[in-house]
């Protein structure tokens, strides 16, 4: 028990957990239950992290992946990550009123994509195959969106034409990773468009330069994030690559004392979608295994607010 004692400091990055499409999608949710009236159908998970999902649920939500499973006259809400053209389709054919989470960086590459296809541009996408922000996005056209994992991808492409071809990316990568890619498509097809700015999102790039700045100062780096969350995962990995050893947990109660044997010092992040409300547990673990002191790290300060959809507004 004695080398669990050597954890003294916690250092916390700056920014981490909630971004603005996360805040969003969240109130999204809650303000349609307690206007509507639960059950509020949700199709996915609004957002990938346990704890919000079940929160969710207790509140009165309803996550679902078929539309069959929406009965007739029901509100829907679509999750952050943003669905196809043909669910948008189905949905509206089916009549939900449907409020619609996706979160405003996404729908900034759906729009894109859907201005440059009417050009006549076929797209590169970088991302994760079957993570449902890459899902949503193919899914705006019918044909001519290509989707790239790593660099072997990049070289086995076969395109019908490269005159007109344009790259988008998943919003939640890594930041060098798709460089290095989209480094690999310029140098195969000198004349594929970019993004004016990076679809890569801003608390993405924010919550990896913060895990830059963390991990060199720590023993071992910790972030709150879900399995399933594309952005933890990628801070995980991020931690690992600098060379500190790194793990990523659901909750305190999957803190492992023997990570911390000969460690002094913990960094602590979470992902976009990770409530403060656990990293404030994880914290508290921390302290039972001998942390005494909690630092912030320098970091930006993000005050980026999305406007609800309209019909949400609560009466006083």
């Amino acid at each position: 028990m004695a080398a669990l004692l050597e954890v003294k400091e916690v250092l916390l990055a700056e920014p981490r957990g909630f971004c603005a499409g996360v805040d969003r999608a969240i109130e999204i949710v809650e303000r349609a239950i307690t206007k509507f009236g639960a059950p509020i159908y949700v199709r996915h998970e609004i957002v990938h992290n346990t704890y919000v999902v079940n929160d969710l649920k207790q509140k009165g939500a309803v996550f679902i992946e078929d539309l069959a499973e929406v009965p007739p006259g029901a509100t829907l809400v679509f999750s952050a990550h943003g669905v196809s053209k043909a669910v948008q389709d189905e949905a509206q054919a089916r009549g939900f009123a449907v409020f619609d989470a996706t979160c405003p960086l996404v729908t900034k590459v759906h729009v894109e994509v859907a201005k440059l296809a009417k050009e006549g541009y076929e797209f590169i996408m970088i991302g994760h195959k079957g993570h449902p922000e890459v899902e949503g996005t193919m899914g705006q056209l019918n044909h001519g969106i290509h989707l790239v994992e790593d660099l072997a991808d990049v070289a086995r492409l076969q395109l019908g034409q490269t005159d007109k071809l344009a790259v988008v990316t998943q919003t939640t990568l890594s930041v060098d990773d798709t460089a290095e890619i989209a480094r690999a498509i310029r140098q195969r097809f000198p004349k594929v468009r970019e993004p004016k700015q990076q679809d890569i999102c801003y608390a993405t790039q924010n919550r990896q330069d913060a895990v830059k700045l963390l991990s060199p100062q720590v023993d071992v780096v910790i972030v709150v994030g879900s399995p399933t969350s594309s952005n933890s995962n990628r801070l995980r990995e991020l931690a690992e690559k600098l060379g500190t050893s790194a793990y990523m947990v659901d909750n305190a109660q999957e803190l492992k004392p023997e990570w911390f044997n000969g460690k002094t010092r913990v960094g602590l992040t979470a992902g976009a979608s990770a409530p403060e409300l656990l990293v404030d547990q994880v914290i508290a673990r921390l302290r039972e295994l001998g942390a005494t002191a909690v630092r912030k790290m320098p970091g930006v300060e993000e005050h980026l607010k999305f406007p609800l959809p309209k019909g949400l507004k609560l009466t006083p």
